[in-house]
């Protein structure tokens, strides 16, 4: 896991890698709203917990926190989920009803611990507005983004996310055609269902994104992205209309294999 560093003054990533042999690296962010009711959106990567309590309290102490936002319960989204409630004991975890459900077969959270807010539905946190948003693109049923209203950010989950071939600390940063690449990658590993969906349905999805005007993309999988909404959704169309995914099959892995062992340095 990478140090937390700023995205705005009231914005703060929480940023780690996960290598994706063969392919390149992902994201896996999480992100700190600094506000008058302080949010974490998502708790990261399981192998990365003790870290990731690190770099939490060295942005803010945990038990100011009074909302965690979980945009899903897969295990990248969860990871110090269980940490984070014990050391913010006034914090609500904010969920649907689908979502708590999926929680619950791993991790007991307390009833009287959740808030359920449905895609449309807003929260107001004293300064600023929280609105739940359903991503054009997820692999979970349970995904809700979140839009906040002072910063105009939204923070979309799986949504845009990207393959890379190293990492980078802002998606601008990338050149634009690996960028791109990365994202048509991604997304239809990510979203199995896409390439069925209907391109006209599937086009005013991406024009509500787009209607949204945010100031910044912060996807779970892909560096912050700031004035790129543009770019990011015209990749996400293209991605629609890519082939289904097919993962490498069994003698593909053992060519991996061979060429990791072969790259793997000697010991004595």
């Amino acid at each position: 896991m990478e140090p937390i560093r700023h995205i705005t003054d009231e914005i703060d990533i929480l940023p780690s890698y996960f290598p994706i042999p063969g392919m390149g690296t992902l994201a896996v962010n999480a992100y700190l709203i600094k506000g008058r009711e302080p949010v974490l959106v998502d708790a990261g990567l399981p192998m990365d917990r003790g870290d990731f309590m690190r770099q939490l309290e060295a942005a803010i102490d945990p038990a100011e926190l009074r909302w965690l936002w979980l945009t899903h319960p897969d295990p990248d989204h969860i990871g110090s989920l269980t940490d984070v409630l014990d050391r913010a004991p006034d914090m609500r975890l904010i969920t649907t009803f689908v979502g708590a459900g999926f929680l619950s077969l791993t991790t007991q959270v307390p009833l009287d611990r959740v808030y359920f807010l449905n895609p449309g539905e807003s929260l107001d946190i004293g300064d600023r507005t929280l609105t739940a948003v359903k991503p054009p693109t997820f692999d979970n049923p349970a995904t809700t983004g979140v839009y906040d209203s002072k910063s105009r950010a939204f923070f979309s989950s799986d949504c845009f996310g990207g393959v890379l071939q190293e990492p980078a600390d802002e998606a601008g940063a990338v050149p634009a055609e690996a960028l791109r690449q990365g994202q048509v990658l991604w997304t239809p590993v990510d979203s199995a269902w896409l390439s069925k969906v209907d391109q006209a349905q599937f086009a005013a999805e991406l024009n509500d994104i787009a209607s949204m005007d945010p100031s910044f993309v912060l996807s779970t999988h892909l560096p912050p992205a700031k004035g790129m909404t543009d770019t990011l959704l015209g990749a996400l169309a293209e991605a629609a209309k890519a082939p289904r995914f097919v993962g490498p099959n069994q003698p593909a892995l053992e060519a991996l294999l061979a060429q990791m062992a072969a790259s793997a340095p000697a010991t004595a």
